[in-house]
């Protein structure tokens, strides 16, 4: 194993949980595209013969479609390198625009003393970090291109994404850079955790094979869009086992405007930790931070929340999903059963803190 001991202590407090985060660590077979059926003749046919093979057709023309889409866009797909006081770790990350912009995830970066990317020809380049974002865990890079001629990849959107459309993931895993694998949206509106004690909402579940290296790459529609950050996997093997999550390109372009700008990034926060209700429907509040906002408004433990801002709340997710669609000082209705009897209290929601609080 070559990952520094962060690297190493996020990945093992994260697999006990089954979503791990996905910065490099040791090596493993990873899935090789094949493109060759790409350039097989089309099937041709004479009087009496038997129909063409549409299958093979259309596996034929997929295989091209999705070589083409690896020529437009491979360029703009770098891998990582960083180094801190422990050791270092790599991870992956695409082109935004032509001054230079990457992003990646900020566990990819997290504590560096330097960073370097790797294009897909030439040296390496020392990269800055403009900023960072925990609770996304999304970072955003700056290089210098000097005559370097950029690739920028296409932002999508997560909003509209089906379950079964295609999804190719493009990154370095196991240090393999330029590796494509794909798959489909296996879920969306997923929930996963943070680096602190939030979660990350909305996140896209994805079958395309994604291993260590991969983090910061992206997920990719048919088109070439970006539509997600790959960032965790949930395994029991430390590995690819075809359960993948990208942080959702909506999210992106909502939080790398303000990390370009430098501006400081503030998500609502009601205070509580929350489980699946024991019976019934509903959140289980699990846990009440002292002074916050749901307790300044009487949340107690053991209340089950079942519904926020007038929208039912079925499951604990829901709960981070409702208040996160909000904005710090929002006034906010939470209903709580407690003791056989439901009553309403109001909620200012507060800044949620940095990462641990």
């Amino acid at each position: 194993m070559n990952d520094d001991r962060r690297t190493s202590n996020f990945l093992a407090a994260l697999l006990g949980a089954l979503a791990v985060a996905i910065p490099f660590s040791g090596l493993a077979v990873a899935g090789v595209f094949d493109s060759e059926d790409a350039a097989a003749p089309a099937p041709t046919t004479t009087v009496g013969a038997p129909a063409p093979d549409t299958t093979a057709t259309a596996t034929a023309r997929s295989a091209t479609d999705v070589s083409a889409l690896y020529e437009r866009v491979s360029s703009g797909v770098v891998s990582i390198e960083t180094q801190t006081g422990g050791g270092g770790s790599t991870g992956s990350g695409f082109v935004i625009d032509k001054d230079g912009h990457i992003v990646t995830n900020e566990h990819v970066v997290q504590g560096a003393r330097t960073v370097r990317v790797r294009f897909s020809e030439g040296a390496p380049v020392t990269a800055r970090v403009v900023g960072e974002d925990p609770s996304s865990d999304l970072a955003l890079l700056k290089v210098d291109p000097g005559d370097r001629e950029l690739t920028p990849l296409a932002l999508g959107s997560s909003k509209a994404l089906k379950v079964g459309q295609s999804a190719i993931a493009i990154g370095s895993p196991f240090r393999l850079q330029g590796t494509l694998t794909t798959g489909v949206v296996s879920a969306t509106g997923r929930s996963i955790g943070g680096l602190g004690n939030f979660s990350i909402d909305n996140v896209v579940q994805t079958d395309a094979a994604i291993n260590p290296g991969n983090s910061g790459g992206p997920l990719l529609d048919a088109s070439g869009r970006v539509i997600g950050v790959n960032a965790q996997i949930a395994t029991t093997s430390g590995a690819n086992d075809g359960v993948g999550f990208a942080i959702p390109v909506d999210t992106v372009k909502e939080v790398v405007p303000a990390l370009k700008a430098g501006r400081e990034i503030k998500r609502p926060y009601l205070g509580v930790s929350t489980g699946d209700a024991r019976t019934g429907t509903g959140a289980q509040v699990a846990a009440v931070v002292a002074g916050g906002p749901a307790a300044r408004a009487g949340v107690h433990v053991g209340d089950r929340i079942v519904a926020i801002g007038g929208r039912e709340v079925t499951q604990s997710t829901d709960v981070s999903a409702i208040v996160t669609a909000r904005k710090p000082g929002d006034k906010i209705d939470v209903r709580v059963r407690r003791g056989g009897a439901e009553r309403t209290v109001r909620v200012t929601l507060g800044t949620r803190p940095d990462r641990t609080s």
